[in-house]
């Protein structure tokens, strides 16, 4: 007999404070009111950022890998075609922002947009296995092992998981 009460209470209070959690957070900002912006608005980095963040990030695989001389001549061009893809990222980042105040298109128009930025972000990654291929193949076993943990860090990071070079959920 006391059993089913103690199930009942338990499974009563806990329903309970659930919803007084899910009042609490829907009418004080945290929910879907406009008083507050998004937790993904608010923790956007600026264009200066992605692009201070990735000249860290180059920085430190360079100096991880250790190139000897001949194999510093591959890196301008790996470097360089990495730097492109930032300043892609950078350029659909600002158009983001300028669009944010603009309503939406159409989910055609919408559509058409996302396979443009995965066309640019499909010549951009090609750029780069090609430029980056005579560079990984220049490395001894250490410095491949290296370059491969290494090169993690140069892909964005997202607040909404991990998505690949560039992309985005957003923009393709």
């Amino acid at each position: 007999m006391l059993r089913p009460v103690i199930t009942a209470t338990a499974l009563i209070a806990l329903a309970g404070s659930s919803l007084a959690y899910a009042q609490h957070n829907f009418g004080s900002g945290g929910g879907f009111t406009d008083d507050q912006p998004r937790f993904e608005q608010r923790h956007r980095l600026s264009a200066a950022d992605v692009s201070a963040f990735a000249d860290a990030r180059i920085a430190a695989l360079k100096a991880g890998l250790q190139l000897t001389p001949d194999q510093t001549k591959n890196w301008p061009q790996f470097e360089q075609a990495v730097r492109d893809l930032v300043q892609l990222r950078i350029q659909r980042l600002q158009e983001r922002q300028a669009s944010d105040q603009q309503s939406p298109g159409t989910p055609f128009e919408r559509l058409s947009q996302r396979a443009d930025n995965m066309a640019k972000t499909s010549a951009a990654l090609k750029k780069i296995a090609d430029a980056g291929a005579p560079l990984y193949q220049s490395l001894n076993d250490d410095q491949k092992s290296r370059f491969v943990r290494l090169a993690r860090m140069l892909r964005p990071h997202h607040m909404r998981g991990g998505h690949g070079w560039g992309e985005d959920r957003r923009d393709g």
